[in-house]
């Protein structure tokens, strides 16, 4: 056996894997030293509360309607005010945080699965395969993400469901460059070399091996495009394409709540308000998770 094939065995998947862990326990203790994450991560953990405790939090059924107390101000008996169809906000609003998770958990899924997939194939094989992929992930960054998920759901039609789909789809490309570049990089290691003189096949290399080294961007790219899925959700419903009426979904309460803006306010400030504070929360946290994981962050 010559110098450079022990070299190689030397530098095991194993070895390389006990290094990063290392690394990961000290991006976890540079991120709870950011006060700007540790908000972030307390708005994030304060949405996922209230999403679970939603039926004990909530004062009122979010769907039930009283004619009678619409429009009503802001009091002891409706924190927030009621809609235009007597229905209390603090509870839609309150019911509305399940939705905005589960838009951005599955959009964010569905762009993971397809996005690493395709980003992974195209970064190992290379070739026509890379060309292939990276060209239609060029053209779908052509479009602004938000006309390209209108145009998805002029296709599907407006529902929820559709439009996490929609959402996915748009933010697929991101991920799929993500991956590639980081794949293109992690694939000439003397670890990678290694795995292949052991006899791994191709597939246990690219999830045994490649994709673990491509988990830090990911995990930051995910955070902070939870965020813009939230908004992009709410975007659509506000035009009619999400969540349709009586869905207790941010985006839709702020639609049905233009046409009392001039005499009650408080319709759509505070639905806005809960937009603004939890793609801020995920912002902040992404923003946090991308410095800890950066080493070029780690001496500033």
């Amino acid at each position: 056996m010559d110098s450079t094939q022990v070299e190689i065995n030397n530098q095991t998947p194993q070895t390389h894997e006990k290094q990063s862990k290392g690394l990961w326990f000290e991006a976890l203790k540079q991120l709870f030293k950011n006060k700007a994450a540790m908000v972030g991560l307390g708005i994030i953990g304060l949405l996922i509360l209230t999403a679970i405790l939603a039926p004990l939090l909530a004062p009122y059924d979010p769907l039930e309607t009283k004619i009678l107390y619409r429009l009503k101000a802001p009091s002891a008996q409706h924190l927030l005010g009621t809609d235009d169809l007597g229905r209390d906000i603090f509870s839609r609003i309150i019911y509305g945080s399940r939705i905005s998770l589960q838009v951005g958990l599955i959009s964010v899924g569905i762009a993971l699965v397809f996005g690493v997939s395709a980003g992974v194939i195209a970064g190992y094989y290379g070739g026509k395969i890379d060309m292939l992929i990276m060209r239609l992930m060029d053209i779908m960054l052509a479009f602004p993400s938000i006309l390209l998920a209108i145009a998805i759901m002029a296709i599907l039609g407006p529902q929820l469901s559709n439009a996490m789909l929609a959402i996915g789809i748009v933010n697929l490309p991101r991920f799929a460059r993500i991956v590639r570049s980081s794949v293109l990089t992690v694939k000439e290691e003397e670890y990678i070399e290694a795995a292949k003189s052991l006899g791994a096949s191709d597939l246990r290399i690219m999830l045994g091996h490649l994709l673990p080294n491509c988990l830090a961007p990911l995990i930051v790219q995910s955070t902070l495009s939870i965020a813009g899925a939230i908004l992009e959700a709410a975007s659509l419903s506000f035009l009619g394409l999400g969540a349709q009426p009586p869905i207790p979904e941010w985006g839709a309460m702020l639609s049905a709540g233009r046409a009392s803006l001039q005499i009650a306010p408080w319709v759509v400030a505070f639905p806005g308000l809960a937009i603004a504070i939890t793609v801020l929360g995920f912002n902040l946290f992404g923003d946090g998770l991308r410095d800890a994981l950066d080493p070029k962050m780690k001496d500033k």
